[in-house]
């Protein structure tokens, strides 16, 4: 049976877990009587942790928000979803500042984990195997990370200082719609108040970002992610492409994504089934056209090259290219 020192320490790790705890809901998790219960809030309360009475129906036992307990309590699962968590997030780049805070975290949760779990874990990271490539990107700033949250959350202008990818530094004023991680990177998309337009911006590009006074209206439209997504698509480049697919928007996603390419579905036909299969117009801006041939190929879907004729004559190049090695004995 457990020590009641234990039981109080599960008091803990239960109302850590968010929410308000019914007297009746905790001293069916603590195998004890109601009484009990008030008793090891009590020592709780003598402790320093602050644990507040909410009255009512629906009343019960809570922690009160923003407090920083010293024994925060995992457990076994809790502790292997944050360490996975933290992998995962060096290995795609969303971290920020330096790699060394989410290093020295989980190194300190390592530290503390039992042994059986520890051994489990260390051979679950052994045994895993990612199909992408690590990414070595540059962090945004933690500071300037949480100063736009609060701007998008307030809705209040930022002033940011930018250095754009050819070096150019500018001091901008920014409408925030929202942050968007993408891709291995953080960016936040909001109205460039200067020229009045929508525009998207690496956070690891900016230096500086502190709010102003004022406020703006939330706009209508699409969400910040689809704003970012669409804003790639759109984006200013070499070669601009116009193909007509026969399929569906499902199948041609698999293959180009919305920040690749932005799609529009034809008109069908008087006598054609709504549901069936029809001609869709993408369009995409890129820098370079010899990757796309063999995603027309991968596609397998009938399809016609509107422009440019660059791009026909590669698909014909490849076209020729696989024919000859299919014949060759």
């Amino acid at each position: 049976m457990p020590r009641p020192t234990g039981r109080v320490l599960t008091l803990l790790e239960l109302l850590q877990s968010g929410g308000t705890r019914t007297v009746a809901e905790l001293a069916d998790r603590l195998g004890v009587e109601g009484r009990t219960v008030r008793r090891y809030v009590g020592q709780l309360i003598d402790l320093d942790v602050p644990v507040e009475s909410v009255r009512g129906r629906y009343g019960g036992y809570r922690l009160a928000p923003g407090y920083r307990l010293p024994p925060l309590m995992l457990s076994d699962d809790e502790a292997l979803a944050v360490l996975l968590g933290l992998v995962a997030g060096r290995r795609a780049g969303l971290t920020t500042t330096e790699r060394t805070a989410s290093e020295t975290a989980s190194a300190k949760i390592r530290r503390v984990l039992p042994k059986h779990l520890a051994r489990r874990l260390d051979l679950l990271l052994e045994t895993l195997a990612f199909t992408d490539q690590p990414g070595e990107f540059d962090t945004p700033d933690a500071g300037v990370l949480l100063a736009i949250a609060d701007a998008v959350r307030h809705r209040r202008p930022l002033s940011i200082r930018y250095t754009d990818r050819d070096g150019r530094r500018s001091e901008r004023t920014l409408h925030a719609y929202g942050i968007v991680a993408h891709a291995g990177r953080w960016y936040v998309t909001g109205e460039d108040a200067q020229i009045g337009e929508d525009r998207t911006f690496r956070l690891d590009r900016i230096a500086d970002a502190r709010t102003l006074p004022g406020s703006f209206e939330e706009p209508m439209g699409p969400d910040p992610a689809q704003r970012v997504l669409s804003g790639f698509a759109t984006a200013e480049y070499r070669h601009e492409v116009t193909l007509r697919v026969h399929g569906t928007v499902a199948q041609i996603r698999a293959h180009l994504p919305a920040g690749v390419a932005s799609l529009e579905e034809c008109e069908p036909a008087a006598d054609q089934d709504e549901a069936s299969e029809r001609w869709v117009r993408v369009e995409l801006r890129v820098e370079r056209l010899d990757w796309l041939p063999r995603v027309l190929a991968a596609l397998d879907r009938p399809f016609v090259i509107e422009r440019p004729d660059e791009l026909r004559d590669l698909v014909i190049a490849l076209a020729d290219r696989l024919t000859s090695n299919a014949r060759r004995a």
